[in-house]
């Protein structure tokens, strides 16, 4: 179902765009696993993460978060209100990540076998612009995406 590599399947030249589902697209919160969770039904991980975010504070926002048509609105959405989101958040967030990305594998069997494909290998979210959920510009980010997933993977196979 997901090819064995990334190698050369996304790609940009001259003359064309290259895509292909990368090989490792479960473990993307953007990717297209729908969640069932805290009596809600998520699109996807970004989804369920954002409307948490502002399920208390702001549920005028979870509403729109919720029927967002993509999780790069959903996204754009979140962004727009950083200001409104709870300083009790800070504290959560990585918990209720956690709770996502566990419901994800729970109800997605390719979730599972993603995550045994990656072996004992550590597992890295690659993001140039994210340095706490993933490495960051610099690469040396916190990487706390790939940690959860890893502790996923160590407590499930």
């Amino acid at each position: 179902m997901y090819p064995t590599s990334n190698e050369g399947l996304n790609k940009e030249t001259e003359s064309g765009v290259y895509f292909f589902t990368p090989a490792f697209y479960p473990l993307d919160n953007f990717s297209a696993h729908a969640i069932s969770l805290w009596g809600q039904e998520f699109p996807t991980a970004e989804h369920a993460f954002q409307w948490k975010k502002f399920s208390v504070v702001r549920p005028d926002l979870a509403a729109q978060i919720l029927a967002a048509k993509s999780p790069q609105a959903v996204k754009e959405i979140a962004d727009a209100h950083k200001a409104d989101q709870s300083t009790a958040w800070m504290v959560e967030k990585v918990s209720v990540m956690e709770e996502i990305l566990k419901a994800k594998a729970g109800q997605h069997p390719d979730v599972v076998m993603i995550l045994k494909k990656t072996g004992g290998r550590e597992i890295i979210e690659n993001s140039p612009i994210d340095s706490f959920w993933g490495i960051g510009k610099n690469r040396d980010g916190q990487n706390m995406v790939g940690k959860i997933w890893m502790k996923i993977r160590d407590s499930k196979i």
